[in-house]
């Protein structure tokens, strides 16, 4: 679970930067995903680095959701009759939804990618025109559409705030010394990104590119 989450935070940080291109107009994100499908070329086919990455990509939500069902049943089957009395413990909200959490996260995925990879769900869906499709998306009109990307993005946050600390202890990085400065770590990292993710919709919707 901590490699797949890994290979998945990796390729969020690289969606971010590229997503931020949009405040340097139509030009730069419009080449930006022209570009991602000439990485590498002649050596790699038209697409081929692309689709490699997706390939990674599907493999580590395939092996991270997996590694979620095998350790929820093994916490089961560890304790197969319920508490009599459940007493509250220490525990952050992120820690005690987090399978919920990546329901959701995986539901918006789905549509995300139905929206602005495949153009399905897009008012404008023209392949790589990213600049026009994103303003058909948060157009103010859409505000809806803002609303639910913010409150999923949010949780798409809470969800690497928690599994990206979790991630640190099972790679043995944190220790009683580390324990502080790795969650407060944990949650710049996780608040840069949210923000990172939501100030495209944001401002788009707000009429700032």
């Amino acid at each position: 679970m901590a490699v797949s989450g890994a290979f998945m935070l990796l390729y969020l940080v690289l969606h971010m930067v590229g997503n931020l291109k949009i405040f340097l107009g139509p030009e730069a994100i419009d080449g930006y995903a022209a570009w991602l499908r000439t990485i590498l070329e002649p050596a790699v086919p038209f697409e081929g680095t692309l689709w490699l990455v997706r390939a990674v990509l599907t493999v580590s939500i395939v092996a991270h959701i997996w590694s979620a069902t095998v350790l929820t049943l093994r916490a089961r089957r560890a304790r197969p009759v319920r508490y009599a009395v459940r007493n509250k413990v220490a525990g952050s909200y992120a820690a005690r939804t987090m399978r919920w959490g990546g329901v959701i996260v995986l539901l918006f995925v789905i549509y995300h990618l139905l929206d602005l990879t495949t153009g399905t769900l897009n008012p404008h869906g023209v392949h790589l025109q990213v600049y026009a499709n994103l303003h058909a998306d948060f157009t103010p009109e859409r505000w809806y559409v803002t609303v639910f990307y913010v409150l999923a993005v949010v949780s798409v946050g809470i969800h690497i705030r928690h599994g990206l600390w979790s991630g640190l202890q099972t790679l043995g990085w944190s220790t009683n010394a580390r324990e502080k400065k790795l969650k407060g770590f944990s949650t710049v990292f996780a608040v840069v990104l949210t923000a990172g993710f939501l100030s495209v919709p944001l401002a788009v919707t707000f009429g700032l590119v």
